[in-house]
């Protein structure tokens, strides 16, 4: 079952009710159901989706539904605070989950910790929220140095050298450019172009004319959705030529119609498989989930959220028919090498990592990401 509840309103988009026989287990989402990042967090969570309607239609964990509560922040921080504080205090959830941005997750972590409440599978994979380990954060996907490092890795290897990084300015970006920088350096190289804008306010007719005056020959996007997609155009439109890299946090379907004619050949960073490969026992069952409901294709946005969902429910699963807030805690520190379906997934009270998948794609001609 899943309540969205956007702009503050209670909308419902289960199909019923649960029985009144069966109790619910109350999970609590904040993401940009609007703004910027819409696109990838409306994946993202209809990936999560695939899996827990799955999952309720069998009669749920230990005979109990699961019920997401999802409110929209608009991808700012301090509402994401006040959502997880209301989902928190006022909804009684027994865990968060599915959570976008970086700020927007490091605002609510006072709150996981003052309560005993579990965050699972966050949408970014900001260093931050790896190391010190954060009792209360278990992630799934892996960080974003260790995407930008394989971007900048891969790039010197194809013979490019004069390399940009524009990125904006808050925790998400420091986090990317750390990557950037160990990647550049390991090919004994220094960005041409080293920008930052502000992300509530970006202009970038300034930091495109620095980019192609430098006669640069690719450019290391680090921002979110229509950002990305406005310093695009910005590039073209100030003459340059520079091959485009973001990273997987704009992996969505919706990003790659929103670059318009701009989207061929842009390189998107991955965190999961090719959400082809049904080589992947994940990916395999998330496309037939995916062909239940209609749909012909899954995005690698709805693999992220389908792959976080499967630890969610995993940990519900072990926390037992009551899964209070602290049983669940203890459930997912105690996983330890749970077969997602190809990948791997460990916890325990000294990491709370995930997964350590990198890899590249390419969108194509027909508007997917190829690799």
């Amino acid at each position: 079952m899943y309540k969205w509840t956007q702009w503050g309103a209670a909308v419902a988009l289960a199909a019923a009710l649960c029985g009144a026989g069966h109790a619910q287990i109350l999970i609590g989402q904040t993401a940009g159901f609007s703004g910027q990042v819409a696109a990838g967090v409306k994946e993202t969570t209809d990936g999560a989706l695939l899996y827990i309607d799955a999952v309720n239609a069998k009669g749920g964990v230990n005979g109990q539904k699961i019920e997401l509560t999802s409110l929209d922040d608009k991808f700012d921080p301090k509402l994401a605070a006040e959502n997880a504080r209301k989902l928190i205090e006022e909804n009684n959830v027994s865990a968060l989950f599915l959570t976008r941005g970086t700020p927007h997750t490091e605002a609510i972590v006072p709150l996981l910790e003052k309560h005993g409440v579990a965050l699972v599978g966050p949408s970014t994979g900001a260093m931050v929220l790896h190391q010190p380990v954060r009792k209360y954060v278990f992630n799934v996907r892996a960080t974003y140095q260790r995407e930008a490092e394989k971007a900048m890795t891969h790039l010197a290897s194809m013979g490019i050298t004069r390399i940009a990084v524009v990125y904006a300015d808050d925790s998400f970006g420091a986090d990317g450019v750390a990557g950037a920088q160990k990647g550049l350096a390991a090919a004994k190289l220094t960005p041409v172009v080293l920008e930052k804008f502000d992300r509530a306010k970006p202009d970038f007719a300034p930091v495109a004319a620095k980019v192609a005056k430098a006669d640069t020959q690719a450019v290391l996007m680090i921002a979110s959705g229509s950002a990305v997609v406005d310093g695009s155009n910005a590039l073209r439109a100030a003459g340059s030529a520079a091959q485009i890299v973001t990273l997987s946090n704009n992996a969505s379907g919706g990003f790659i119609k929103s670059l318009g004619n701009n989207a061929r050949g842009v390189i998107v960073t991955q965190v999961y498989p090719n959400e082809r490969a049904v080589t992947y026992a994940m990916v395999k069952e998330a496309q037939e989930l995916a062909r239940a409901k209609g749909l012909q294709e899954i995005s690698p946005a709805m693999l992220e959220g389908f792959a976080a969902a499967k630890v969610l429910v995993e940990g519900l699963k072990r926390a037992g028919p009551k899964p209070s807030r602290d049983k669940i805690h203890a459930a997912l520190e105690g996983i330890k090498k749970f077969d997602l379906g190809g990948l791997e997934v460990s916890y325990g009270p000294d990491d709370h990592t995930g997964l350590d998948f990198a890899d590249l794609s390419i969108i194509g001609t027909d508007g997917r990401f190829r690799r």
